[in-house]
């Protein structure tokens, strides 16, 4: 460790604080699959040459002076604390394997190989916390199953700071010298004209006035929710106490090809709109069979989204995120807004839950209820402290019934230390809801992630098919919109 003086100490933000606390404890976990077993030595030279471990907060332990404020304090890495190799196989519940037990034919089916590695990640979100004895990292390497699991505290950063430090250590298959895509670049567009400045202004002016209507609804909304209202009781539902519940995690495989032919069907649909009508579609159809004919038609569900807050979402100029100087630094820097979903008895147009997700979404685009969910949390944490400001965002998620975000990939294969990747998923460690889902697209595809409380969704799977046949049916939906 480095001597006393060596390095000054830097204080956690507010953010950092609250994702330490004992009811937000947050570790986020990046499943990469290779299509080739990974070589030790390979991975642990791709770290150390990494921009990650160049930036401090992953070369800095945690530590608390007499007062309780926690800081950052620069220590030397050892590369082989955080490197964590399991060379046995893991079966379906994630248990490992006696080589007596034979191997082929397990290696023969890919969908119990990918349960292995989900109930070893489930298994994790609940009973592994990061140990603070080093820093706030780990990289678990299950040979057998030609796959590493990346552990980050959130405290270290939010998803999409991390998701850039990761990408940083990659690089595109079919080019060995450049870094992955992660967004297609956009033009800007300029609207307007000469004689047409009067209507310019009146959309300016009505923009202006939804947003401050919106803003304040959807901000007094959140507050309630916060403190007050929960949602009805459902066989989904979780509460106070239930991230402590042992976890299972299933995927969901979604083409994005499949997603882009559902947004033609409405103008101006974006795969947001996409995702949030299919897990509308998706939760009613797994309600209904749990529940058949025991809800009531228009039963709100509400789910907590994660906005990115920054100004430039894609894959930043990575040397200025590890000096600190890009607007894109490592961190968290993301809002959270309430995203309602209603149960509907099957028998719908499957487009009608698409164009119930889009008027919600576009209201809140129209609002500035992620802003001032951040701002808000800073306040708290600034007047009342950490414990205050964790006690509010556990309150919120005790009272809502779903957590989700979703992050743009790589939009060609890549490699990780010389290994071609086949595919990349995120999710994290445990939270008081019964149902997280954190879907992430690579190279056409997008992989949702969903994290279940296993006592109260036994069936994690079947879930995931729901949504899955909900994109499907609605696919279908869309391309009859185009024949007639």
């Amino acid at each position: 460790m480095a001597g006393p003086g060596t390095f000054s100490d830097e204080p956690l933000t507010p953010s950092g604080r609250l994702f330490l606390q004992p009811q937000t404890n947050v570790v986020i976990h990046c499943i990469v699959r290779g299509k080739n077993p990974f070589d030790i030595d390979s991975v642990k030279s791709a770290v150390k040459s990494s921009l990650m471990v160049q930036h401090p907060r992953f070369c800095s332990l945690l530590v608390r002076d007499k007062n309780g404020f926690e800081h950052w304090r620069r220590t030397q890495l050892d590369i082989d604390q955080h490197v964590i190799v399991i060379n046995n196989r893991l079966d379906k519940s994630g248990n490992f394997l006696d080589e007596s037990q034979g191997f082929s034919r397990v290696e023969e089916e890919e969908d119990d190989d990918e349960a292995a590695v989900n109930q070893y990640v489930a298994d994790l979100s609940v009973s592994s916390p990061l140990s603070t004895d080093k820093p706030l990292w780990e990289l678990h390497i299950l040979m057998a199953h030609k796959c590493t699991v990346f552990r980050i505290h959130h405290a270290l950063g939010d998803g999409i700071s991390l998701l850039s430090m990761l990408m940083a250590s990659c690089r595109r298959a079919d080019d060995a010298d450049a870094l992955p895509r992660l967004a297609p670049e956009k033009t800007p567009e300029f609207k307007g004209g000469k004689g047409r400045d009067w209507f310019w202004l009146f959309i300016v002016i009505w923009g202006f006035l939804k947003m401050v209507w919106f803003t304040l609804m959807f901000v007094t909304e959140f507050g309630i929710r916060s403190l007050f209202v929960s949602d009805r009781k459902t066989v989904i539902i979780g509460g106070d106490g239930v991230e402590l519940w042992p976890r299972k995690l299933a995927t969901a495989r979604f083409l994005l090809e499949d997603m882009k032919a559902v947004k033609k069907a409405i103008p101006k649909t974006t795969i947001n709109d996409v995702l949030f009508g299919v897990v509308s579609s998706g939760l009613s159809r797994y309600l209904d069979h749990r529940t058949p004919n025991a809800l009531q038609e228009g039963l709100r569900m509400t789910g907590v989204a994660m906005v990115n807050l920054r100004a430039q979402p894609g894959l930043q100029d990575l040397s200025k995120l590890v000096m600190g100087n890009s607007e894109a630094r490592l961190g968290n820097k993301f809002g959270v807004i309430l995203l309602p979903v209603y149960y509907h008895k099957g028998g719908n147009n499957p487009l009608e839950y698409l164009k119930r997700a889009k008027t919600m979404i576009d209201r809140k685009k129209h609002s500035l209820e992620a802003y001032f969910s951040y701002r808000i949390g800073d306040l708290v944490m600034s007047m009342l402290g950490p414990k205050y400001a964790s006690l509010l965002n556990y309150r919120l998620l005790c009272n809502t019934t779903f957590t989700i975000s979703n992050l743009i990939g790589p939009l060609e294969e890549i490699t990780i230390a010389g290994n071609p990747v086949s595919s990349i998923k995120v999710n994290t460690s445990s939270l008081p809801q019964a149902i997280t889902m954190h879907m992430l697209s690579y190279a056409g595809r997008a992989e949702m992630q969903i994290l279940v409380a296993k006592d109260i969704i036994p069936d994690p799977e079947f879930l995931a098919k729901c949504f899955e046949d909900a994109l499907l049916e609605m696919k279908e939906a869309a391309i009859g919109t185009y024949k007639a």
